[in-house]
């Protein structure tokens, strides 16, 4: 190597040093970020369970977390943009991935940073560990190219999970206004039968009872009906519950039958599933030649055909 050519290893000496500098470095971020974490969510379960004063007295309560809630609305105030729909915008998606705290946007922002950083020195130490002569430049490149991963590494967390939930909300509907039909036709009001269902599905769909919990909360707070559903399909994002909204609020409006009505919708929603799982049915010949072809028919063509090719090779031999 040149003399002009400055290495990883000649400006930081011993590799093994680093190593341990840049672990501790990691070690000391992550540590103090879940002890935020674990700080934060004990002080929400003392909040809830000192009752309805402690509802009624957010002042008193906030004092107790203005350490933790302090640094996330600096993150959030520092890494986000400044307009509000964009930050609205991502507090929707995470309410969507399940994620109800206040402070999660902050807590976002600042897991795409420990991430980031965290990727960029596990790639800076392990170039340093396995190409201890690796000029500077390398480094820098993958130790760039590691950190705009990590960086997007919390994103694909919350897509998946907006996918899985989305799905799983998705699967249940149909059965959600199944329950909602038998609960309006026995008697039950709107808010008493959706705390009923969202209690009898939060064992099969989590995420769908978590949010029909939640718009229990909002009846009960004083919000109605049509605008508790307003916001339950804005917090799951599917069509199906916006119009369910729309459904319900033409229905009061026009003083129809309640149960007559989620009846119907609920016959539309059976037959909407019914509709897909054949649509997968029908897609599954097609999905199904692919691998068949790739896998089966070479693997059922040699089996055919081994007993000539060793007859001939057998004769070949003679």
């Amino acid at each position: 190597m040149s003399g002009a050519t400055t290495t990883f290893a000649e400006l930081t000496g011993d590799g093994l040093g680093l190593a341990v500098l840049f672990s501790l470095v990691l070690s000391v971020m992550l540590v103090v970020f879940a002890v935020a974490s674990l700080v934060r969510a004990r002080l929400d379960v003392r909040r809830r369970a000192a009752g309805p004063a402690a509802a009624l007295a957010p002042a008193a309560a906030d004092r107790g977390r203005n350490g933790v809630d302090g640094v996330l609305k600096v993150i959030e105030a520092a890494l986000s943009k400044p307009d509000a729909e964009t930050r609205q915008r991502l507090r929707q998606r995470l309410i969507r991935a399940g994620y109800f705290s206040p402070g999660v946007v902050g807590r976002f922002l600042a897991l795409r940073i420990v991430f980031a950083l965290g990727f960029a020195f596990a790639a800076i130490v392990g170039v340093n560990l396995l190409m201890p002569s690796a000029e500077l430049a390398d480094i820098a490149f993958y130790g760039g190219v590691a950190g705009l991963i990590g960086y997007f590494v919390p994103n694909t967390i919350v897509g998946r999970r907006i996918k899985t939930r989305t799905g799983q909300i998705r699967d249940g509907f149909p059965d959600f206004m199944d329950l909602m039909v038998v609960c309006t036709e026995a008697g039950l009001s709107m808010e008493a039968a959706i705390d009923r269902v969202g209690r009898e599905l939060m064992q099969p769909f989590p995420a769908l009872g978590e949010n029909l919990y939640a718009m229990t909360l909002e009846i009960r707070a004083g919000r109605t009906s049509s605008d508790a559903l307003n916001r339950f399909a804005e917090r799951t994002g599917l069509a199906e519950a916006q119009s369910l909204a729309t459904l319900l609020q033409q229905s009061e409006e026009l003083g129809s039958s309640l149960a007559h009505s989620l009846r119907v919708y609920s016959d539309d929603m059976r037959n909407k599933r019914l509709m897909k799982a054949e649509e997968k049915a029908y897609a599954l010949p097609a999905k199904l030649s692919i691998p068949l072809t790739l896998f089966i028919f070479p693997v059922l063509m040699i089996t055919l055909m081994l007993p000539a090719i060793i007859r001939i090779g057998d004769n070949l031999m003679k």
